[in-house]
């Protein structure tokens, strides 16, 4: 499987984003692309209004990206925001086959409160770990600060992920680069797994804001913690190879998902919604 890595910047204005998932998404499908990886917040960068944002997931910028997904015949994975019961958002990673069926939506369990910042003043928190098929593999989901809680991925893991796709908008600061480059390889290490994490840059032609805007970094990380694609800090699609036969190749020589002790930290069996 061939999975595209479209580092992209966000504009507050959606429909501008939607023309660059376009653009990205038939690069894509020009190299070959089985799936395609957008940043968290495709569909509206933060420090806008995301309220006045959020739209149902049939809306206008989920049905355009349905049709994108169609028309390039490539399955896709971005970062949109649905209205929330109590009047936030939630963050949300949606997944569309590549016959623009949708056939995931994950809402962001963990939230940023961190660093100075409060997602969860505007952002409602999700329940569930979302486990689906997607581009003929079951696809994992996590979204940026998701990244630091080994936890979910393991339960994705062990709902039967083969890849742990991860959109993000990692803020710049002290330190925050290298934790990323870390957690995302850790998350990898620790799971013999493929790890697909897709973020934004910031963007020049847009106001300056003070809210996180992504430092890129866009990285695939195969199951023994190679990095195999790093897109530094430009805006770029980057197309490179999904092995699962290298999954079972280390797993083999390195079967520490057998070796592992729940009982040690008195938790029950993870709880995982299987979809598509």
């Amino acid at each position: 499987m061939w999975v595209a890595l479209c580092q992209m910047p966000v504009s507050p204005d959606p429909a501008i984003n939607i023309d660059r998932v376009r653009e990205s998404l038939a690069s894509a499908a020009a190299s070959g692309a089985d799936l395609a990886v957008f940043p968290e917040a495709t569909q509206a960068r933060f420090g806008t209004d995301l309220r006045a944002a959020a739209e149902p997931l049939d809306g206008p910028f989920g049905s355009a990206l349905a049709a994108a997904a169609r028309q390039m015949g490539v399955a896709l994975v971005a970062g949109v925001f649905e209205p929330a019961p109590d009047g936030r958002v939630y963050n949300t990673a949606v997944a569309y086959r590549a016959d623009g069926e949708r056939v995931a939506a994950y809402r962001k369990i963990h939230l940023f409160d961190s660093l100075g910042e409060h997602e969860s003043a505007v952002v409602a928190p999700g329940e569930e770990p979302v486990v689906a098929n997607l581009a003929g593999v079951r696809v994992g989901f996590m979204t940026c600060y998701d990244i630091r809680f080994p936890e979910l991925a393991r339960a994705l893991v062990r709902g039967g992920a083969d890849i742990i796709v991860v959109p993000s908008a990692w803020a710049a600061g002290l330190f925050k680069e290298e934790h990323w480059v870390t957690l995302v390889r850790a998350r990898a290490i620790e799971n013999t797994i493929w790890v697909a994490a897709s973020g934004q840059v910031p963007d020049r032609s847009a106001p300056p804001t003070t809210a996180p805007t992504g430092v890129g970094r866009s990285m695939l990380v195969d199951p023994m913690g190679v990095v195999r694609a790093d897109l530094g800090s430009f805006p770029g699609v980057h197309v490179a190879e999904v092995d699962l036969h290298l999954t079972a190749r280390v797993r083999s020589v390195l079967p520490c998902l057998e070796h592992q002790r729940p009982d040690l930290l008195g938790m029950p069996a993870a709880s995982t919604q299987a979809v598509g």
